[in-house]
């Protein structure tokens, strides 16, 4: 079960001049599926404080603008300071793009932090069901 998922559909402004979705797309989905977790289990979370360390995906079929898709977010392994995420980009014909990405958690000063209780305890019993 994912650990969050967001829906949505494809903007003229996501695609290339191919008409298909940018790939760069697929990232900020992802990534607003993150933050939308974040703001669920602390609202008043500073998302600042966790930027990624490593990414990668993988496109397997193409979406074009008024598409459908959903987003789902897994967890990996959550470890002192950082999380471990794998996702995946859904459309009506089925897995478009297959991700990952590494955030650390920083302190006010950009120095690697442990990552919040209310979070660790929402992610953790969730990590690496993917």
């Amino acid at each position: 079960m994912s650990v969050h998922s967001t829906s949505g559909v494809v903007a003229w402004s996501d695609t290339d001049a191919s008409g298909r979705f940018h790939y760069t797309a697929a990232y900020r989905w992802a990534e607003n599926t993150e933050h939308a977790f974040y703001r669920s289990v602390m609202p008043d979370i500073d998302i600042g404080r966790f930027p990624r360390r490593a990414t990668a995906a993988a496109y397997e079929r193409p979406l074009r603008a008024g598409d459908s898709y959903t987003v789902r977010l897994d967890v990996e392994h959550v470890g002192n300071t950082s999380i471990a995420y794998t996702w995946t980009v859904v459309g009506a014909s089925g897995v478009c793009v297959h991700g990952e990405h590494t955030v650390v958690h920083v302190d006010a000063e950009g120095r690697p932090a442990p990552v919040p209780p209310p979070l660790r305890e929402r992610l953790a019993p969730t990590a690496g069901r993917a």
